[in-house]
């Protein structure tokens, strides 16, 4: 049988539009390149909040401690198309992950779907940093 994880997460866009007025915060949290998409977006906000929750909802998929929110980044491809990537110690749990999104101006959501195989759950720990 194989293991199948489900991650999701709803957060306000007013509450991370306020967050992201924060240096600190936007550092901490997100890539340059999310930075700069969010950025150059009409309601920044709402792209921030998105991206926000699909890094708890990946998070919650994959059911491992040691994860930080830099850990992971979201893309777009070339049909639009939301796409996780994960840093170089995660990279092996990339392939097995799918994410969607969606957000309003007022709520941005976030599912996850991990698919780890038969032992996903007995694999080891991931390492700190």
């Amino acid at each position: 049988m194989t293991g199948i994880s489900l991650g999701v997460d709803i957060v306000e866009v007013r509450r991370v539009g306020r967050l992201v007025k924060n240096p600190r915060f936007v550092d901490r949290v997100f890539s340059l390149r999310e930075v700069a998409y969010c950025r150059d977006k009409k309601n920044a906000a709402q792209h921030f909040a998105v991206r926000f929750a699909a890094k708890e909802a990946v998070y919650k998929a994959l059911g491992q401690p040691g994860v930080a929110h830099k850990d992971i980044s979201v893309k777009n491809d070339p049909s639009g198309k939301p796409r996780v990537e994960l840093s170089l110690r995660l990279k092996k749990f990339e392939g097995r992950l799918s994410l969607t999104l969606s957000h309003t101006a007022e709520y941005a959501v976030a599912v996850a779907l991990f698919q780890g195989g038969a032992d996903h759950r007995s694999q080891p720990r991931i390492a700190k940093k």
